[in-house]
């Protein structure tokens, strides 16, 4: 059985491997032709990024796999007697955290090299070497609190019901729905600093927006996201009473009021289309096939490794796995993602304007440097957004167009 998951392993690592061997291929032979939704220098740079960021993925991909043969063959055997050896509930849960931290640990290099050379040669990363220690010991120690409260919750369903799969998935599912609603206070209490916006026009307009799709936030709020990193990005967070409009500040600055309109309105196509709650549906469908194919395993699987089967190796090799499997339902979780997109494009056309959310979008592709090509397998896997260029096609936007005719003709038609 070892030899058969290991196996099954290393065939998902060959496929991403391939994956990204076409992805670099492919943006190094795009970057060179006519530059689409950005100059010709911008391009060349979005695509150098693309590759680079591809090279970095298959580093990363081929650490985890060793890591993975590690814990496979030796690495649970020295957890277990290393941490299994005193109180149950305990040593399950050092056992588990130290599984955590170690992987951390190992992978903190690849991290650190992404921030601080990749990004910031490419003009991305703001934080300071002391703000990103700062985050990863916050980071850390939430990990340590809530980890361990976690696999507390675990340890107890494990040991008692004989489906303890099903309890414990109806556990983890319940712990990502509360995350999800308070993921805004969360992260406002640690990492970013929130203030309420102080526009007042843009204020009203947005409020405008909520009120036409029945959107109720707790407030909209400005993200001091630029501390950290140069990109732009919006979210609306939480759930319930708890939701809440969050605007990075690189947003402001670079979006014109209507066009940051038609992002908001894209976004509010989400929630009027009931986005949110199919993902969460749709993660907990996925989340409890693992727990059932999982949940199944022989005994005869930790024979095998030399161990017991107990709680924590239980967990320890769940989440081995749980790379393997998750790649395997990406793409279905994509191609919903993907239709959920071009649904919520057409409300942001239809609440903001066409016109500028078609511009909004070129500059996201030009400020985040995102290479607009891809190869179809490198979309299939790991697309959750439709290609930008088939976004704009759906907007009524011709790339191909010497001008801006098509943007002008559909400007007229916004109120």
């Amino acid at each position: 059985m070892v030899t058969t998951i290991i196996g099954i392993y290393t065939f998902y690592v060959l496929i991403r491997i391939y994956v990204s061997v076409m992805q670099i291929g492919y943006v190094n032979q795009a970057k060179r032709q006519s530059a689409v939704l950005m100059g010709a220098a911008e391009f060349l740079k979005a695509g150098n990024y693309a590759a680079a960021k591809e090279k970095l993925s298959m580093f990363s991909t081929l650490l985890d796999f060793i890591l993975f043969l590690a814990w496979m063959r030796f690495g649970i055997g020295w957890i277990e007697e290393t941490f299994l050896v005193y109180d149950p509930v305990i040593s399950t849960i050092l056992a588990v955290l130290a599984f955590i931290l170690i992987n951390g640990l190992i992978s903190f290099p690849v991290e650190y090299y992404e921030k601080f050379i990749l990004d910031a040669k490419f003009g991305f990363n703001r934080s300071s070497v002391k703000q990103y220690i700062k985050d990863t010991v916050i980071s850390t120690l939430l990990t340590i609190v809530f980890g361990a409260l976690i696999v507390w919750g675990i340890y107890f369903i494990t040991v008692s019901p004989s489906l303890w799969w099903l309890w414990s998935f109806a556990f983890i599912f319940s712990v990502i729905a509360l995350l999800n609603m308070f993921f805004p206070t969360l992260r406002a209490l640690f990492f970013d600093k929130l203030t309420p916006l102080e526009d007042e026009e843009l204020n009203k307009q947005i409020t405008r927006l909520m009120d036409e799709t029945g959107f109720q936030s707790s407030g909209v709020f400005i993200s001091d996201a630029s501390k950290r990193d140069a990109r732009l990005n919006a979210y609306f967070g939480g759930l319930g009473k708890t939701k809440r409009v969050v605007l990075f500040d690189t947003l402001l600055e670079k979006l014109t009021p209507n066009e940051l309109l038609a992002v908001l309105g894209h976004e509010l196509g989400h929630f009027q289309h009931g986005d949110i709650y199919k993902n969460i549906a749709l993660m907990g469908g996925m989340l409890f096939a693992m727990f059932a194919l999982f949940g199944n395993l022989p005994d005869t699987l930790y024979m095998e490794l030399g161990v017991q089967k107990s709680p924590a190796n239980m967990m320890i090799l769940f989440m081995l796995v749980m790379p393997l499997l998750s790649f395997v339902m990406m793409p279905i979780m994509g191609i919903v993602s993907r239709h959920n997109e071009y649904a919520a494009d057409q409300t942001g056309a239809d609440l903001g304007g066409k016109f500028f959310l078609s511009e909004a979008l070129k500059k996201l592709v030009s400020e985040n440097k995102s290479f607009p090509l891809s190869h179809p397998l490198y979309i299939f896997f790991y697309y959750t957004h439709p290609p930008v260029l088939e976004r704009l096609k759906e907007l009524g936007f011709d790339i191909h167009a010497e001008s801006d005719t098509a943007l002008q003709e559909v400007a007229p038609s916004i109120d």
